[in-house]
């Protein structure tokens, strides 16, 4: 077994750009259900509005990248208040269910032949990287060492959404000290409480919906940074990769969807390249195709004993419960 090759493939997920593109998503996911106690499975789809939002303005408008980044933001925004206008009064499962079909709708459309001509149908959307890559600080050639070495538009996509991040983890984390904050994790625990007390429950869950979700579709602007944007990458596993990435870090942390970001593409890494190499081996009874598959049956188990041994995650407080009730 090449043991070196397996821990060299692994290593590149602790800053690779879909990694700090699950980070952000989960920053986003942990606004709307860690401080706001919103149910949200339909992550997915900011991350899709936030992508192709940027990638349609460059292509099939001409806009400047930096242009074409704000339209995606504006984006997720705006399918935030569209969503949330007739779902926010929702509670709980229902509330799932209502964002978990509105997510397969934003797949579903970008698939269609009628957009075809803008979003590039199954195929999706490239060559839209020319004006980001334009304005790399960095001089080309290589940078970094062993695994972690880049050429220069790979460590600007790095760079970039690294910054990206730590812009986000501020911005939430200033934003959960204010008043604000407090309000919104009020709401979170007992909403007609709040309400009792005067405040208007509707209008912060709509906030908080709209901050999680400019923040997750600028996860999706960093996942097609590198390459493409394509349909099938916002598939409903995406959307349960990010609950569980929350789960493991915490979800009412400011830290946690970061640091659940790593452990979990660095698992999972790991497992994809290590038992497929032990199938090889004949070590397991399976082929190596089997073997692959194996890691998302141990993700479904994890998440499950998370959920029923460790609802707080690594960095969560029990005292802190944010699950709905």
């Amino acid at each position: 077994m090449d043991w070196g090759g397996i821990f060299s493939n692994t290593a590149v997920y602790l800053i690779s750009p879909v990694t700090i593109a699950y980070a952000l998503a989960a920053t986003g996911l942990a606004v709307h259900f860690g401080y706001g106690g919103l149910l949200n499975f339909g992550m997915a789809a900011f991350m899709a509005v936030g992508g192709y939002g940027y990638a349609i303005s460059v292509l099939s408008f001409g806009l400047p990248w930096w242009l074409g980044m704000l339209i995606g933001l504006a984006a997720g925004a705006l399918f935030a208040l569209i969503l949330g206008i007739p779902t926010l009064r929702l509670r709980g499962d229902y509330l799932a269910i209502a964002t978990i079909a509105a997510a397969e709708i934003i797949r579903l459309l970008l698939l269609t032949q009628v957009f075809e001509q803008w979003t590039g149908g199954s195929a999706g959307l490239a060559g839209y990287h020319a004006g980001f890559r334009g304005a790399n600080p960095f001089p080309t050639g290589t940078y970094g060492f062993g695994p972690w070495t880049f050429n220069q538009n790979e460590l600007w996509e790095r760079t970039f959404g690294l910054l990206l991040l730590a812009a986000s983890i501020v911005l939430v984390w200033l934003l959960m000290r204010s008043p604000w904050g407090r309000v919104l994790k009020g709401i979170r625990e007992d909403e007609d409480a709040v309400r009792a007390l005067g405040k208007n429950v509707f209008a912060y869950k709509m906030q908080s919906l709209v901050l999680g979700g400019v923040i997750g579709a600028a996860g999706g602007i960093v996942f097609v940074l590198p390459s493409a944007a394509v349909p099938g990458s916002y598939s409903t596993s995406l959307t349960f990769f990010l609950w569980t990435i929350l789960l493991l870090g915490g979800a009412a942390t400011i830290f946690g969807p970061t640091l659940g970001t790593i452990l979990f593409w660095v698992i999972f890494a790991f497992l994809g390249n290590l038992l497929p190499d032990l199938a090889s081996a004949g070590l397991l009874p399976f082929s190596t195709f089997q073997a692959a598959t194996i890691r998302f049956i141990l993700v479904g188990v994890a998440l499950m004993l998370l959920v029923i041994f460790r609802p707080q995650g690594i960095l969560g407080d029990k005292r802190e419960m944010t699950f709905v009730k």
